[in-house]
């Protein structure tokens, strides 16, 4: 009887052990640290960032330049002039405003130059890491180094068009 418990018990661990999943856990950042390429491409995306700050650094020091002497002078000037020059400290607050957005805001110039630099390198890994998951029979692979992403899921264990029948949609 213990035989046959025994037989049974190593069976079925052995029918459990094939359903089992494969998963694998990389750091994309680590990764992409050792990458000379990715070294190079992040030390060009700083210069763009250093430059384009300075040139927006610049233009605050002429406005604030601008309202110090607005200020020491505003006593001085009739209303027309006065209305004059706080409409012109508007216009060059809004251009600098403007110009802070299109170098750093979303789909901005240093957004662009990341996605021209950076992205070829990370899809480079992303590549490599589908190829091993792919070659070694991995149903996940996780990234590590920004919380737990998932960065290749074998397509067959997908369930969305499952959870979309159970919904009723089609």
């Amino acid at each position: 009887m213990k035989k046959v418990l025994l037989i049974g018990s190593f069976l079925l661990a052995l029918t459990g052990a094939s359903f089992a999943q494969r998963y694998g856990i990389v750091d994309t950042k680590y990764i992409l640290d050792k990458m000379p390429e990715y070294k190079e491409a992040q030390k060009k995306l700083d210069q763009f960032s250093i430059q384009w700050q300075k040139e927006i650094d610049d233009k605050q020091a002429a406005l604030d330049k601008m309202y110090k002497d607005f200020d020491a002078e505003q006593v001085m000037l009739s209303e027309e002039l006065k209305k004059k020059r706080e409409d012109e400290l508007f216009i060059r607050e809004k251009e600098l405003r403007d110009l802070q957005r299109k170098r750093f805001g979303f789909e901005g110039d240093l957004f662009k130059r990341r996605q021209e630099l950076i992205k070829p390198i990370q899809d480079k890994v992303y590549n490599a890491i589908q190829k091993i998951a792919v070659n070694r029979a991995f149903d996940f692979i996780l990234d590590k180094s920004e919380g737990i992403t998932v960065i290749f899921a074998d397509p067959k264990l997908d369930r969305s068009e499952d959870v979309l029948k159970e919904l009723g949609v089609k």
